[in-house]
């Protein structure tokens, strides 16, 4: 009997992604996003040809084809038949994708991005408040109460504080009811609830005057006061980025 032959063991293979078609145009997406929102590819100029990204990333036109695809449906690039592909102007990107809104964060020294994402927050949270005190039943006002206190005793833990903290603001996000609000509010923190240019200072004292906030926003809700909630809501998170808050640039934008 003839003795099967054995595959050879490659004792080194190229990472996964660089064998999945999919994978590297994602790979090569995610390149091309960071170096459109550096500015490498500026507004209004061509992408480099098919030819040139091949060789740049070392992959085929079916890559490159599929990258520049996704780079479309995300805002940055307009596809023209016979025009080439040209980079769009910040004002048409997709600012709620992952990987747009986080290389634009990367990128921006004076914090706007970040005070725009705290200004979008707050409009919504603080209407969803002002829906909360309205509906809000008792087992809703209870859990909000036992946060408040449960945070009251964390302060001196940060990393245990923030994560009660996301939890009382999803509590009143779901008294609202309002599913798409919630949505875009914990699409955008999730991109940037762990880094440290949003989370800023995390001292004891900056934990303490938070809470003040949110039991603020529970007496309200509590209290069935729609306006109340809002007004308390919106004015705690906007004190709440303003003392976490270490950029060169001025937060005007947050001005009302």
């Amino acid at each position: 009997m003839t003795a099967s032959r054995e595959a050879p063991v490659h004792t080194s293979q190229a990472p996964a992604w660089t064998r999945r078609p999919a994978n590297l145009a994602r790979a090569v997406t995610a390149e091309l996003v960071e170096r459109i929102v550096r500015g490498v590819h500026p507004p209004g100029t061509p992408l480099p040809p098919e030819p040139i990204l091949c060789e740049t990333f070392s992959v085929s036109r079916t890559v490159v084809r599929e990258a520049v695809k996704i780079l479309q449906e995300k805002g940055l690039v307009h596809v023209r038949q016979g025009a080439g592909t040209t980079v769009t102007p910040p004002s048409m990107w997709d600012m709620l994708d992952e990987l747009v809104l986080a290389a634009t964060i990367a990128e921006d020294d004076s914090l706007a991005i970040l005070d725009d994402l705290v200004a979008t927050r707050r409009v919504l949270e603080s209407d969803m408040a002002n829906v909360a005190a309205r509906v809000a039943d008792q087992p809703v006002i209870d859990q909000l109460r036992r946060l408040v206190d449960r945070m009251d005793e964390l302060v001196d833990d940060h990393v245990a504080y923030h994560e009660h903290d996301r939890a009382f603001h999803d509590t009143v996000m779901q008294a609202s009811g309002n599913r798409i609000a919630r949505g875009v509010v914990r699409a955008l923190e999730s991109q940037v609830a762990n880094t440290a240019r949003y989370m800023g200072r995390t001292e004891r004292s900056l934990c303490v005057a938070s809470n003040q906030g949110h039991r603020r926003i529970y007496e309200r809700i509590a209290a069935h006061d729609p306006d109340g909630a809002a007004e308390a809501m919106f004015t705690h998170i906007t004190e709440a980025w303003l003392v976490r808050r270490s950029g060169s640039g001025r937060p005007d934008r947050l001005q009302r």
